[in-house]
């Protein structure tokens, strides 16, 4: 009887690891309404979030050299319009070396190294889906920043936006699986970033509370 109980536990866990769980979405938003028109040539203008193990993660600007890459509730991005969501593939990390993941990914993404053309939230969601299931988002996702890069007067000024002042708030993750808020940065004077210094094309989600940037590990 125990060997029935102990094969059949094993059955049941491998069958829950293959359930919605963990599966690895990417949930698209549109930024502007005139993709209604534009997704019928092939592009837009798009934020994308990747889901996994119930949480959203993205990529935003910020003023500072430090992790970038916030945690939101899932197609639920606050100042973006959701438009669909495309599975990519089975996460096959447990959800604590996802988290340990995610936390050394966010050393690679500082708020201060987002640009709206070579480095933005769906550069970070094609690397992150490439790392965790072998296969990168649709490039319909991200055509546009490619296009910019030949030609940048194809991005509307209103897109042309610098980074927002703020300091990021923290969410730790403790060992029962709770948050913990906290801003490890406080000290840093806001004074002491100059915006003649910021000579680039950012985007970053709007000031919110439902937002928690992810803080990063040392490698």
């Amino acid at each position: 009887m125990g060997r029935e109980s102990s094969s059949s536990d094993s059955s049941s866990s491998e069958r829950d690891y293959c359930n919605m769980d963990t599966q690895v979405i990417l949930n698209v938003y549109d930024l502007t309404p005139i993709n209604s028109y534009s997704i019928w040539f092939g592009f837009g203008i798009f934020h994308s979030g990747i889901q996994v193990y119930g949480m959203e993660y993205g990529f935003g600007a910020h003023d500072f050299p430090i992790s970038g890459v916030f945690e939101v509730e899932p197609k639920s991005c606050p100042g973006f319009t959701y438009r669909c969501s495309i599975p990519l593939g089975h996460v096959t990390k447990s959800p604590s070396e996802f988290r340990e993941f995610i936390e050394t990914v966010a050393s690679e993404y500082h708020g201060d190294t987002y640009h709206l053309i070579s480095k933005n939230c769906n550069h970070f969601t094609d690397d992150i889906s490439q790392r965790l299931t072998g296969r990168g988002i649709p490039g319909w996702v991200n055509r546009l920043a490619k296009l910019g890069a030949l030609c940048s007067c194809l991005l509307p000024e209103s897109l042309q936006v610098t980074t927002v002042k703020q300091l990021p708030e923290y969410h730790n993750c403790d060992e029962d699986g709770t948050d913990s808020e906290s801003s490890s940065n406080a000290q840093v004077p806001l004074e002491s970033f100059d915006d003649t210094e910021q000579d680039k094309h950012l985007l970053s989600p709007p000031a919110s509370s439902e937002v928690a940037f992810i803080k990063e590990v040392a490698r």
